[in-house]
């Protein structure tokens, strides 16, 4: 694990396995994550000789705590930052939930950069909340409930969203272990980002997808409602639209030999 500066001097934490690697892919984690919720991919990635490269997103994880920059506008430039410091090129892009939303941000505010394929998991995209153009989406008032929860017991508001992210049921230990990982955000980092996640949307940005993308979402998303995934279908030139039956919003665990395959199928054609 190393650091880089965002370009406003936030340190935002990378790790990078396989740096030798030719074949790249950069996973973006969702809200209250970190980089650790991939576990179960880069485990796979490994075995198929992929250089892997995940972050905190600021106010994450091992990342930061800023005092700002948790707009999508700001999130977008860190991804930037990242990928530039690499000097990647040809990278598949994976983002899931909150994550998925700053990936289309990224594809729109700098025209696709160094990305030759793009996965959006359980993507909280176009728009979290109802809009016109989003029927699906989460009223205004149930999103400002969320934040004075978080406001005034962090660890317990962010185990009743945890209720909500699995349709399987995970044994005691991994519930455990994804609730602990959600637990060491920070307040401002999840607050602030709970609030881009309510004020912002990402419906300009989806015609600027240039890229062949893979758009995997459950059935059974609490979350994220399957909703999203068919707009982002519509308005995503040429995107393929993976549902998983089973699946919650923890599509990354839910059905996890079957979501492991599709990325698998959809990256390299097996």
């Amino acid at each position: 694990m190393y650091y880089i500066r965002s370009n406003d001097g936030t340190k935002i934490s990378v790790e990078d396995i396989n740096p030798t690697y030719s074949k790249v892919i950069v996973m973006v984690h969702g809200w209250p994550m970190s980089k650790e919720m991939f576990e179960y991919q880069k485990n796979m990635f490994t075995q198929w000789g992929y250089r892997i490269i995940t972050f905190d997103i600021r106010g994450f994880g091992d990342s930061d705590i800023s005092g700002s920059g948790y707009q999508y506008d700001q999130l977008a430039t860190d991804l930037y930052m990242i990928i530039e410091s690499t000097g990647i090129n040809n990278i598949i892009l994976l983002g899931f939930s909150m994550g998925g939303a700053v990936c289309v941000h990224y594809m729109g505010m700098y025209d696709n950069h160094k990305v030759s394929k793009l996965i959006l998991a359980g993507a909280a995209a176009p728009s979290y909340c109802v809009s016109s153009d989003n029927p699906y989406g989460h009223s205004v008032d149930e999103v400002n409930k969320l934040i004075i929860g978080l406001y005034n017991d962090r660890p317990n508001t962010i185990q009743e969203f945890g209720n909500n992210v699995f349709a399987s049921n995970p044994s005691p230990a991994f519930k455990t272990w994804f609730q602990g990982l959600c637990n060491k955000a920070s307040g401002l980092g999840t607050i602030n980002c709970a609030e881009s996640l309510r004020d912002e949307n990402v419906f300009s940005d989806l015609g600027r997808i240039k890229v062949p993308t893979a758009i995997m979402h459950g059935k059974l998303d609490k979350i994220c409602p399957y909703g999203f995934a068919t707009i982002m279908n519509q308005q995503i030139p040429g995107s393929l639209l993976y549902p998983f039956e089973k699946s919650g919003h923890g599509i990354f665990y839910d059905e996890l030999s079957a979501f492991n395959h599709a990325l698998m199928k959809f990256i390299e054609g097996v």
